[in-house]
């Protein structure tokens, strides 16, 4: 923790060629050694083709891919009593579309044997469906939550 209170959020700017802030920290999260224009180029061909591939406008898509993705609850770790418990915990609508976006781009760099922009447009399609990587990870950390459901009554701090 530091010393002097909470730092702030950082603000950023929305994208250039949408204008959504959305986009632009998803284009960040693809950013790798701060090759921005790169990222930039691949978030927006990606979508592009998704969107022409599906029928529907770049933002209808990205939208409709984050809901389908992000988590309604998950799993904190929790000492009680000298043992560990995974205890199910709601998601904030911020963490929800951070852990979302992170979920996209783990399962979009782990397709391999195609550039990243094709990676990227294969996971919006497949997340728009409701298949694929994000969606199998989100299923899956909600199915964790509920076998975990019994330890609830611990999230209360």
């Amino acid at each position: 923790m530091s010393r002097k209170g909470r730092i702030p959020k950082r603000e950023i700017p929305p994208d250039k060629k949408y204008g959504s802030v959305l986009v632009q920290r998803f284009i960040n999260k693809v950013m790798l050694n701060g090759k921005k224009n790169v990222a930039e180029s691949s978030v927006y061909a990606g979508l592009e083709t998704a969107s022409k591939k599906l029928g529907k406008t770049p933002m209808e898509v990205f939208q409709t891919v984050i809901d389908n993705v992000s988590p309604m609850v998950q799993l904190r770790s929790r000492r009680v009593g000298g043992a560990n418990y995974q205890i199910p915990m709601e998601v904030s609508s911020e963490r929800r579309i951070i852990l979302a976006m992170q979920w996209l781009v783990r399962s979009a760099r782990s397709r391999k044997g195609m550039p990243i922009a094709e990676r990227l447009a294969a996971e919006f399609m497949d997340a728009f469906n409701n298949t694929g990587g994000a969606v199998k990870k989100k299923e899956e950390v909600h199915k964790m939550a509920e076998a975990n459901r019994a330890f609830a009554h611990f999230a209360r701090f």
